[in-house]
């Protein structure tokens, strides 16, 4: 089976990856398929920087807080604030942590020192200010919202400020660590709640319905910040009312609104940068995939389209998406012979690229879906590699 498989793979490099994209491409997707290995890191910056230099990229997003990436942005293109304190601001989910987003952030701030501000590569967060231990309180990006409006549209049409902090309340309620686990512990369909959703509803009219006035009053870059707050406000109160859900339905919807809430600020990072250049982004697998998503909990079955799936489908051949996988780690769980795993470590290459379109005719049957030791790592599922544009294979990590 080596030998049929050596004819959809051959060794990996930034340029063998970007010869099997269309051409039509403005994204393109690498996903890792697990969490705190910077190997995988390690093949974004290296692929990120032949983007850059040989493919006309001009910005990365990656699966972090898009408000926690304003401070690494500003670090990157104007060198504002120092690198231990960004790294320890400027990334969730612990990834400031990494010393792979270290280099990463340091190879930007030198590239840009070097470039017209025009040309410099700018860095974006494309998930919500959520953690697995619950969402954040929606004041800071209402208050920032409302604050904008009212600067430049006066008090008139925006609530007070008394009145958005009466209705928001202390922010303990929503951040309490209950609230993940108990929806009888969430505010997020309370009186005041309901009343908050249709007031950044109208704040995101608002800022529709004025914005020659407002881009005319503002910075453009203050214009999307405003759009950023207020796509995150309206997001974060319907994740906190999904907090609240009795049903069985509860953790699929959440699963779902994040992945809404990811392509939608990945779609405005398109929208901002398109004019640039193209974009990369770096999320899980789990979250850049094309197929149904999947997720068992307590044996209970959930899915959800991911943040791939809805880009994908908006963009058609403008969304590509790379999948990674590995062979083993630290020496142990050695996939089997039969997995598509077992079947590239058998290659003799140091860092394999697979074509997904040859590996089904290189292949005399579907490989197994392997089963991993590490419940953290999700397998690439052979079933759905035809949804896949490339797929790069690590033999350990």
């Amino acid at each position: 089976m080596t030998t049929q498989l050596q004819d959809a793979a051959r060794p990996y490099s930034p340029a063998a990856l970007t010869s099997l994209l269309s051409p039509d491409t403005r994204v393109l997707a690498l996903g890792e398929p697990t969490h705190g290995v910077d190997a995988f890191l390690d093949l974004r910056n290296e692929l990120l920087v032949h983007l850059v230099e040989h493919e006309g990229y001009r910005s990365v997003a990656v699966e972090s807080d898009c408000l926690a990436a304003l401070t690494a942005d500003a670090y990157v293109t104007e060198g504002a604030g120092d690198l231990d304190t960004v790294m320890a601001t400027g990334f969730s989910h612990g990834f400031g942590a990494s010393a792979a987003n270290r280099a990463l952030l340091s190879w930007m701030r030198d590239h840009n020192g070097t470039c017209a501000p025009e040309d410099r590569v700018r860095f974006h967060g494309v998930d919500g200010p959520l953690e697995i231990t619950g969402a954040a309180s929606p004041r800071p990006v209402l208050t920032a919202l409302r604050d904008h409006l009212a600067t430049h549209l006066g008090p008139g049409l925006v609530p007070s400020a008394e009145t958005l902090d009466a209705l928001l309340g202390p922010d303990g309620r929503w951040t309490h660590p209950d609230v993940m686990t108990d929806p009888g512990a969430s505010p997020g369909r309370t009186d005041d709640a309901r009343e908050l959703r249709l007031l950044a509803d109208d704040l995101q009219s608002l800022l529709t319905a004025h914005a020659p006035q407002l881009l005319a009053a503002a910075s453009t870059e203050a214009h999307r910040r405003a759009e950023l707050y207020a796509r995150t406000a309206t997001g974060l109160l319907r994740y906190h009312a999904a907090l609240a859900d009795t049903s069985p339905h509860r953790i699929a919807t959440l699963l779902g609104l994040r992945a809404t809430m990811m392509a939608d600020n990945l779609d405005a990072v398109l929208r901002t940068e398109e004019r640039r250049g193209r974009t990369l982004v770096f999320a899980h697998n789990a979250h850049l995939q094309r197929n149904l998503s999947s997720l068992t909990m307590g044996g209970t079955l959930f899915e959800w389209w991911s943040l791939g799936a809805i880009l994908s489908a908006r963009l058609g051949t403008g969304y590509a998406f790379a999948a990674t996988t590995f062979g083993t780690r630290n020496g142990t769980d050695t996939p089997a012979p039969t997995t598509l795993e077992g079947l590239l470590a058998a290659l003799p290459h140091p860092r394999t690229l697979v074509d997904p379109r040859r590996l089904a005719t290189a292949l005399p049957q579907q490989p197994d879906l392997r089963t991993p030791a590490d419940h953290t790592y999700f397998p690439l599922d052979p079933a759905t590699t035809d949804l896949t544009d490339a797929v790069v294979f690590l033999p350990e990590i």
